[in-house]
């Protein structure tokens, strides 16, 4: 036996994301007393500046963005009950398709042994029992997501697999009740054509999900986790539904399993099934 405790891992790729995708699992796990630690790869530099500026825009101070993304993200980790929050602090790599894709010491730029060598050490460190980050399209295509993909599938062959490794994903029956939400309150919300969009479409059918997380206990919490990264608001809108509704969308959060070696039977509703 051991003392060491039940360790959750989330890798994710700028600030804010941690909330979005899995800050119900991390206030959960937390609560239950499970160790959280976050791994932020990239500096969120990409972000909007003050009012709403974009990069490239006249007003937009990229250290600046990154300094107040980085106390955003630590208010959020506060919310969230965090243990610890670790920056690999690469340059945000912008949307696919950006100048700063390429630009010196972005994430998407950055060897992906480079980077998994890092991440290794963290793992190594903190030995964690579940792996969680995004699937190979980075959910929805963006390279810095792609990258953090890449560089946790290496982590994972240089430090020893977990025991148990998930994507992040969403149903496509919430997906479209999402689109709905958003539409009433009055955002431009498209659902994109698979067969004219050269990318992937986003989430999964739900009978592919392997894992449903039930966290509406703690929807306050991944709503005020958000809200911490006020900064970004323009992608953060559909906050403007209240805790009420959000918890109601938002309240289980899925996973698709990709790597195990406890045998927990399929479909699952915990990360943590035959750990404990």
């Amino acid at each position: 036996m051991t003392d060491r405790p039940l360790t959750l891992m989330a890798v994710h790729a700028h600030p804010d994301d941690e909330a979005t995708g899995t800050g119900g699992v991390l206030a959960r796990y937390a609560a239950e007393g499970i160790r959280t630690v976050l791994v932020t790869c990239t500096d969120g530099a990409c972000g909007d500046g003050p009012g709403g500026v974009k990069p490239g825009e006249a007003g937009h101070d990229p250290a600046a963005v990154a300094a107040m993304r980085r106390q955003e993200l630590e208010a959020s980790c506060e919310v969230l009950k965090v243990d610890h929050l670790e920056m690999l602090d690469y340059g945000d790599s912008g949307m696919m398709g950006w100048a700063a894709n390429d630009a010196p010491g972005s994430f998407w730029t950055t060897p992906v042994d480079e980077a998994a060598a890092r991440l290794a050490d963290l793992m190594r460190q903190y030995r964690p029992d579940v792996v969680v980050t995004y699937d190979e399209n980075g959910f929805y295509g963006h390279p810095d997501h792609i990258q953090a993909n890449r560089i946790t599938s290496r982590a994972l062959e240089l430090a020893g697999t977990a025991p148990k490794v998930y994507w992040t994903t969403a149903p496509r029956s919430m997906m479209a009740r999402f689109g709905e939400v958003l539409r009433e309150l009055g955002a431009e919300w498209d659902e994109p054509d698979p067969e004219e969009s050269e990318m992937p479409e986003i989430g999964l059918p739900d009978e592919e999900i392997t894992t449903w997380v039930d966290t509406t206990g703690f929807g306050g919490q991944k709503f005020d986790a958000l809200a911490a990264h006020a900064s970004q608001g323009e992608n953060i809108f559909f906050l403007k539904m209240g805790k009420e509704k959000f918890t109601q969308l938002m309240g289980v959060e899925t996973f698709v399993r990709v790597h195990d070696t406890t045998g927990a039977e399929l479909p699952e509703d915990d990360l943590f099934a035959g750990l404990r």
